[in-house]
């Protein structure tokens, strides 16, 4: 076998004309494990291949082939069974970009436990909600920014913490996990797992209520087969980096599963805080061949200036996260010549509609669904809209038995319920197919503005303010009005030129901008100023709030 085929395996595919997927379907045996069939599997034919490059911003670099993965997450595995891990167990892992989380998954994966990934950014609160929703038993976390001292706090709170791991340092109560692996063999006899069974678990920040526990089962590991090939268009001779915290789902999207399926090397640039030009910079040095982030991080580049840059060895370049502004496909193409090949898709899903290798993209297009998932959009019946009318992005399946797609919001029935209300999964997004069948997005379900008889998405009004040069980050919502109902509202934080011209002249010039860009009835009626907008711990902004507080303002 040769590496390029050995994904193969696990998948039937089929291409159009063009060469472009229109089948993909999943062909697991019933024990499928990604440490076991995919790590495992490579590193039995391909020892010496390079899985991962990994650089730190300190300068310290370190090159693991499958056959270093394979050794390190049996070392891994064994301490964790010695340590008491069962399959089943929830273990927690805020790991940064270090590259112990892979040992850890991989491990995880082997026993059956279920790896729950969280960023670094959370507080004791967060900690203390998520440890007793899940009931975690285990966790993994860095040696930086005073991590370990959040938890601890939050283990004040919290019993049923069995043990807690801690990279590279001695810390008391802690056990050193760098050092401990050593301790152990790099053999394992293949444990039993099932293809169904839980294996990964993220909390997911909606924009309203608290975190929901997204879980998922084996399946998905191969499932994002599909976003590496036909998306992120990986072979063996690729280097592929996404940007992303381990924390985040867009990791197990974009550097845990499918890359390693194609035969691809990752690229892991351990960094704190984003820097367009240190980013840019990587990227020349390193050669990268692929690479994939949010439209906010190309916006940073632009403006940090490509042109300094030697990008020479980037063959493929993809964007999810965000809706695509056109401004940033058009000028992203000017200095390097690629596409922004943009995808869609959720916590619960792989990549669910994209532009596919092979697709000629239109700026701004989400692109077409994935031949995985049977993807609809509908109306608030279920029935399915025409062309160019907006529907929510829905995905028909049997609820909780569909490879690929998540099993269920753990421990909240009521959420799974309401997800999968009329037997297929609601997205909670909406968009509109236009006549060659390519999707355009909307807006979430609860973000739609409906202002004098028309249905507003917020994205398109938030794409043309943020290209004012005095907009550094924009949210739209809709606003009370006593003569028209709701109007369009857009809270703006000025840029650092423009902090002290937030005035009545500036508002004008704003809404002039929109109305040159646009239908007049989108403009933004009202303007505010703030100096932030309320988001997320992963960064969503949360109209919800910004809509609550217009209320509570309404009522004084």
């Amino acid at each position: 076998m040769v590496l390029s085929d050995f994904y193969k395996q696990f998948v039937e595919e089929g291409f159009d004309e063009n060469g472009v997927i229109n089948k993909f379907e999943l062909r697991l045996p019933e024990n499928f494990n990604f440490g076991y069939d995919v790590i495992d599997g490579i590193a039995e034919l391909f020892p010496d291949k390079v899985a991962m490059y990994w650089i730190n911003e300190a300068g310290e670099k370190r090159t693991f082939t499958f056959a270093d993965l394979k050794k390190y997450s049996n070392k891994t595995a064994n301490m964790l069974l010695a340590h008491g891990v069962k399959k089943g167990d929830m273990v927690m892992a805020v790991l940064k970009r270090h590259y112990e989380f892979w040992f850890l998954a991989y491990a995880l994966d082997k026993i059956g436990a279920v790896l729950i990934p969280a960023t670094c950014q959370l507080m004791k609160k967060d900690y203390v909600y998520r440890f007793k929703a899940a009931d975690v038993k285990y966790i993994f976390a860095t040696h930086e920014d005073n991590v370990t001292l959040h938890i601890d706090r939050a283990l004040e709170e919290y019993d049923g913490m069995a043990e807690r791991f801690i990279t590279k340092v001695d810390r008391e109560g802690w056990t050193n996990f760098d050092k401990e692996i050593e301790k152990y063999p790099d053999t394992l006899d293949r444990l039993e797992t099932h293809v169904s069974e839980p294996m990964l678990a993220y909390f997911s920040s909606g924009t309203t209520g608290y975190p929901k526990m997204v879980l998922h089962d084996h399946s998905l590991a191969a499932g994002h087969i599909i976003t590496a090939k036909h998306w992120h268009h990986l072979d063996e001779n690729a280097v592929h980096l996404t940007v992303s915290e381990t924390g985040w789902a867009k990791c197990a999207w974009g550097k845990m599963y499918g890359q390693l399926a194609v035969g691809a090397s990752l690229f892991v640039y351990d960094f704190d805080r984003f820097n367009a030009d240190n980013m840019l910079a990587v990227l020349e040095k390193y050669n990268i061949t692929s690479f994939c982030a949010p439209p906010t991080m190309y916006r940073f580049f632009i403006k940090a200036g490509l042109g300094k840059y030697d990008l020479s060895s980037l063959k493929y370049s993809t964007i999810a996260g965000e809706a695509l502004n056109p401004e940033v496909f058009n000028r992203w193409k000017e200095y390097t010549g690629l596409e922004l090949m943009e995808g869609f898709g959720q916590t619960e899903t792989c990549v669910a509609i994209a532009n596919f290798y092979g697709m000629k993209p239109k700026a701004g297009s989400m692109g077409k669904p994935s031949p995985m998932y049977d993807i609809d959009l509908v109306d608030k019946h279920g029935n399915t809209v025409k062309t160019g009318e907006t529907g929510e992005i829905v995905i028909r399946a049997e609820r909780g038995k569909k490879q690929a797609l998540f099993k269920e919001y753990y421990r909240n029935p009521e959420l799974t319920d309401k997800a999968w209300e009329g037997g297929y999964y609601h997205t909670g997004d909406t968009a509109y197919r236009d006549e060659d069948g390519y999707f355009w997005y909307v807006g979430r379900t609860d973000d739609l503005i409906k202002a004098s008889g028309y249905r507003i998405g917020p994205f398109e009004i938030e794409s043309i303010l943020m290209e004012h040069p005095s907009v550094l980050e924009v949210a739209v919502t809709a606003a009370d009005d006593a003569i028209r109902g709701k109007v369009v509202k857009a809270t703006i934080v000025l840029t650092s030129e423009y902090k002290d011209k937030g005035d009545e002249k500036l508002i004008k010039e704003l809404q002039n901008y929109v109305k040159m860009s646009t239908a007049p009835y989108k403009y933004p009626r009202i303007i505010e100023f703030v100096d932030e907008l309320p988001k997320t711990v992963s960064g969503k902004i949360r109209r919800v709030e910004i809509r609550k507080r217009d209320a509570e303002k309404g009522k004084k």
